[in-house]
Parts: C-alpha cells; structure tokens; sequence
C-alpha cells in the first residue's frame, strides 16, 4: 500500500519562510522512478500546481506565482520531497498536497498538471499572515 505523507505546513508572517516535506512508502517502484509535484489549493479556489520535479530530478517546474521564491528538490536517499517557500505572501495560503506519479506526469516538457499524479498525501497547511 502507498502512503504519502506531508509535513511541515504551519503559520507563517508574510516575507518569512518555510519548509515542506513529504514522504513516500509502498511503493513498487524506486523513489527516483516517479515524477513528483506539490499542489496546493486554497479555501473556495480550484487546486493549482506549484512545482514539480522529473524521475531524474534534472527538471523542474514552478508556477508563475511562487518562482524566484519556492525551491523543490529531494533526497532519494530519505525518499523525501521538499518543498522549500522563500517570501511568503498571504496569497500563498493553502492545503498543500505532495503527489507522485509516473514518470510521464512530468518530463520536463511543458507543464505539470495533478490530474497526471497517481499517489497523494493528505496535505498540511500553510498560513501566512500580513
């Protein structure tokens, strides 16, 4: 059985930073085999990618709105995802949700869309007061 796990999402002062994480277990594949993302979906809003990463980690996307200030990477070591979020802004507020999928769901090519992401956490929230 897949489990995703989330962590990390707390209250936030507008300009600080935080830290995501998200682990994966279960799976039948290795870690490095899967494309992965982070989603994020605020309160009476549609869900929206924020960033993912390739199977080999030499791409990587970011939504217009966070880049230059969120940085996705990983350690395939910890089979661990990050998610690291520079200059918060209130805007930012969300469920953010971590999402693994085939390597297909994202080559690099265009842009990276949940509806391509198989295993899912449950989320964790981030806040960001002004």
């Amino acid at each position: 059985q897949v489990q995703v796990a989330e962590s990390g999402g707390d209250l936030a002062q507008a300009g600080g930073s935080l830290s995501l994480s998200c682990t994966a277990s279960g799976l039948t594949l290795d870690f490095d085999d899967h494309a992965m993302g982070w989603f994020r979906q605020a309160t009476g809003k549609e869900r929206e990618t924020v960033s993912c990463i390739s199977w080999s980690g030499r791409s990587e996307y970011y939504t217009d709105s966070v880049k230059g200030r969120f940085t996705i990477s990983r350690d395939i070591a910890k089979k661990t995802l990050y998610l690291r979020m520079n200059s918060l802004k209130p805007e930012d507020s969300a469920m953010y949700y971590c999402a693994l999928g085939p390597p297909q769901a994202y080559t690099g090519r265009g842009a990276c869309s949940g509806s391509d992401f198989s295993y899912w956490g449950q989320g964790t929230q981030v806040s960001v007061s002004s």
